[in-house]
């Protein structure tokens, strides 16, 4: 049964993938794995202090509160991604969500797009502080200086690994073997916001000079890219992860007329559920 508790406005700005709390409505709510909003149905047509639904924590779907949330948990997380330009693009939106909603960064991701040319890692690298500044000043993204500036400086730290591993791909998935890791939990409180393996992986990443990779929000970005899948034993999504070993790359996400959610089913085949199952 979904549990209710009392969320206000603060609360609600502040829920992230990265906190763990307990339904007694003392806290924010519960995640699934590193994602954000956890679980929550709009029950009082505004997030202004309503009363929430936490769906049941054995349902991997439980953060879900938008369809643009669903779609991403049915079709994006934990599918394995082998593209470099989406790599990117899931690092850099990874980085920007540190202290944000993950709800938040799907609703500012074309912006991001339309801003940061789409990702293209050499067009981020040489972007001039002239285009930054003017980057800062669009409301549809962060407008954090630190996390602006990141963009450009992570991109050239990725053109770097380009060639010592000759793809940012080959350096990520190198950490694993190119090996998916599998998580065989049952429950969200079971699954950790950081491991050995994203501890590793971070301290590698700010060596080589990145910004916004500390190990929490680098585990959700390996959950992000496929390289942990950490559906629930129970999602029907879990398995489908294991079929999609090239991942979606980067070109079929590009803007464009069709919503989010559209996109997305359109490149996985697979309609999202629209309601939170009992």
């Amino acid at each position: 049964m979904p549990v209710s508790v009392r969320l206000n406005q603060r609360d609600c700005g502040r829920v992230s993938g990265r906190e763990r709390v307990s339904p007694s409505g003392t806290g924010k709510g519960i995640v699934c794995g590193a994602l954000s909003l956890q679980g929550v149905e709009q029950r009082a047509g505004d997030l202004n202090g309503g009363t929430m639904v936490i769906a049941n924590p054995h349902d991997c779907r439980s953060w879900y509160v938008t369809d643009e949330l669903l779609a991403y948990h049915d079709c994006e997380w934990g599918f394995p991604v082998h593209d470099d330009q989406r790599l990117f693009e899931m690092l850099c939106l990874e980085g920007a969500s540190v202290g944000l909603s993950w709800r938040t960064i799907l609703h500012k991701r074309s912006a991001y797009r339309r801003l940061f040319h789409d990702f293209d890692i050499d067009a981020c690298a040489a972007m001039p502080d002239a285009e930054l500044e003017s980057a800062l000043s669009d409301p549809g993204i962060v407008r954090s200086r630190a996390k602006v500036y990141a963009v450009r400086g992570n991109a050239r730290a990725v053109q770097a690994m380009r060639r010592e591993f000759d793809s940012l791909d080959a350096y990520l998935w190198g950490f694993v073997n190119g090996r998916q890791v599998v998580g065989t939990w049952s429950s969200m409180g079971e699954i950790p916001t950081q491991t050995e393996l994203s501890r590793t992986v971070s301290a590698d990443l700010k060596r080589r000079g990145m910004s916004f990779v500390g190990p929490v929000i680098t585990y959700s970005f390996l959950q992000a890219i496929g390289i942990i899948n950490d559906h629930l034993l129970s999602c029907d999504r879990r398995e489908a992860c294991f079929d999609c070993r090239e991942g979606l790359q980067g070109t079929a996400l590009s803007a464009g007329p069709l919503t989010e959610m559209e996109k997305t089913t359109e490149v996985c085949g697979y309609t999202p559920r629209k309601t939170i199952p009992e």
